[in-house]
Formats: C-alpha cells, sequence, structure tokens
C-alpha cells in the first residue's frame, strides 16, 4: 500500500507538473501576445520607435580639435594708431566765420520811430571816420571815395584801410546808442551828438552833444553807462529828437 501510495503521489506530482507547465505556458504565451500587440501600437505612434540613434557611438566632431583663435595674436596688437602724430586737420584754420560781420547786427527786428544810428543828410553821424578814433585817437572826417553801408546808413571813413577794418567787425568801431548823445541817454532822452565830443572806455566809443554835456557825462561814467543801458533802445521811439 505504501508503495503504491507513493507510487500514485509521484504520478500526481508529475501530472501535476505538466500542468502548471502548461498552464504557465498559456500565460506566458498570452501575455507576449499581448506585448506584441501593445508594442505594436506603440511603434507605430512612435516614429523613432525603434530606429537607433544616429549620433550613437559617433564622437563629437568638435572634441580634441583646437579653438581655431586660441594662441593667435590680436591683429591689432602692436600697430600704431594711425591717427597718432598727426595734426588735427582742422587746427590752425581761421574759423570762416570769423570777421564777418553778423548779417543780422545793426538791424533793427521792429521799425522804430528814429533810425538805430543817428544819421545826418544820408551818413552816419556827422560823416567822421568811426575807424580814426581808435587808431589815431583823434577825429577824423571821412570821404565818400570810401563809405561802407551797414546798419541802416551809410558809415565814411577817411581810407580804404579803415573802411574794410569797419566791414569785417563794424560793432567794434561803431559808436554805443547809436551815437546819439550818451548823456542824453542816460537821461532817457534821444539827443544828437557832435564828432568832437568822443570818448572811447573799455573799447567802446561814446559820443555827447557837445562837451560840456561830455564833462558832465565823465563825472560818473559808470553810472550813466548803467542807466543808458536800461534806456537802450527803448528810447528810440521816443517822439522828440533833440538838437
Amino acid at each position: 500500500m505504501k508503495v503504491k501510495y507513493i507510487t500514485t503521489i509521484a504520478i500526481a506530482t508529475i501530472l501535476g507538473l505538466v500542468t502548471t507547465n502548461v498552464s504557465y505556458g498559456n500565460f506566458k504565451a498570452s501575455t507576449n501576445s499581448n506585448s506584441t500587440t501593445v508594442s505594436s501600437k506603440v511603434a507605430q505612434s512612435n516614429p523613432c520607435a525603434g530606429k537607433a540613434n544616429p549620433c550613437a557611438g559617433k564622437a563629437n566632431p568638435c572634441a580634441g580639435k583646437a579653438n581655431p583663435c586660441a594662441g593667435k595674436a590680436n591683429p591689432c596688437a602692436g600697430k600704431e594708431n594711425p591717427c597718432a602724430g598727426k595734426a588735427n586737420p582742422c587746427a590752425g584754420k581761421e574759423n570762416p566765420c570769423a570777421g564777418k560781420a553778423n548779417p543780422c547786427a545793426g538791424k533793427s527786428s521792429t521799425a522804430t520811430v528814429h533810425p538805430q544810428f543817428y544819421t545826418e543828410k544820408g551818413m552816419a553821424l556827422d560823416g567822421q571816420d568811426v575807424v580814426a578814433y581808435f587808431t589815431q585817437s583823434k577825429l577824423v572826417m571821412g570821404v565818400s571815395q570810401f563809405k561802407h553801408n551797414w546798419g541802416g546808413t551809410t558809415w565814411m571813413f577817411a581810407s580804404a584801410a579803415n573802411r574794410d577794418m569797419f566791414a569785417k567787425n563794424p560793432e567794434k568801431y561803431a559808436p554805443q546808442y547809436g551815437g546819439y548823445c550818451a548823456q542824453g541817454t542816460s537821461e532817457g532822452h534821444l539827443v544828437v551828438s557832435q564828432p568832437d565830443a568822443w570818448k572811447i572806455v573799455n573799447g567802446k566809443l561814446y559820443l555827447n552833444y557837445d562837451k560840456t554835456v561830455q564833462a558832465q557825462w565823465m563825472g560818473d561814467i559808470p553810472g550813466h553807462i548803467a542807466s543808458a543801458n536800461k534806456n537802450w533802445p527803448a528810447i528810440l521811439n521816443n517822439k522828440e529828437l533833440f538838437r
């Protein structure tokens, strides 16, 4: 009985193993079938699925290559500045506007009752050469041969040289307050002047009605100039010109 039992168990055990193996084998087959189906679907959706990496196994094309700029000197290093030692092309050249009269100088932006410069018989002042006051320190009358139009009137000179000096810089030589009396201007009056009542103060020419009035003006030149500066050029619109 014991032998039969053992034999029976052995047979049952063998049958059980076969059954298990068959069952396991069916499961694997079923699992592999499903896996194949899923893998097939993934392969269809992913365009790269199953394809080898095109860069796999390939060396970095830049690996081991030296920096093409390494060791190369700065192309500008050691080269002299092309401008070094060269003179400024504008240095020493005269300003093209230097010495030219301001085209607006001497012109009044608005019309006034009286001309900007004291004028007698179409000539500025009484026809004296204003440049001579500076260059010769005396009264010199101009001549019709040497004249220059500026500031709305005609200026007379004793020589072509004086005329040209004035033309280059008329503001330097033209008298203050348009050649009207400096003392009268300080008092708010527009008064004519005489050519022999003149004085240059700080590089500027001042004329007065006569020498008596000039002496009064010279009693306080800074004060009279300050007052005249306040009144000029508004007094060009005064109704009366005192003679």
